[in-house]
């Protein structure tokens, strides 16, 4: 049987009981071809990058799969028949990762870090050090490049 990384995204106004029901039925679904779901990882509402179906957000879950082609071909025949899937999309891999996906390993290191940014310097707090000499450059206000300049009611004036 062939291995398989699923996920798919619930609309944004499910409970998080409504999302975890989907999966049991699809997983029912796969159960019943022939197949097994082993990790399953709820990844939580987040923001899309464009609205589907006029959501913004949207519940995401990640499944790993174990299973002949057609089990797939029918849970992706239902969830393409369901309301309540905004999106799907399933990749055949070699062989399944051990531990936690990349979504939820982002999760637990901003957990650990306790804030939002971490370490990382703030707008206006890093070190500039010496700039070095400007050089023979004049004073910003006395460039010839730009040409001569006008006060701002004179500009507004002239359209």
């Amino acid at each position: 049987m062939a291995l398989y990384e699923h996920v798919f995204l619930a609309r944004q106004d499910l409970s998080s009981q409504q999302v975890d029901a989907l999966v049991e039925s699809y997983k029912g679904v796969i159960e019943a071809n022939g197949g097994s779901v082993g990790r399953v990882e709820n990844w939580g509402l987040k923001s899309l990058t464009y609205r589907i179906n006029k959501n913004r957000k949207a519940y995401y879950t990640l499944m790993d799969i174990t299973a002949p082609a057609a089990a797939i071909q029918e849970m992706e025949r239902q969830m393409g028949l369901s309301e309540d899937v905004l999106r799907f999309m399933t990749v055949r891999v070699e062989k399944h990762e051990e531990g936690a996906s990349a979504m939820m390993q982002k999760r637990e290191e901003r957990s650990e870090r306790g804030d939002r940014f971490g370490d990382r310097p703030r707008f206006g707090d890093r070190d500039r050090g010496d700039r070095g000499d400007r050089g023979d450059r004049p004073p910003r206000g006395d460039r010839e490049d730009r040409g001569p300049r006008r006060p701002r009611e004179q500009a507004e004036g002239a359209h």
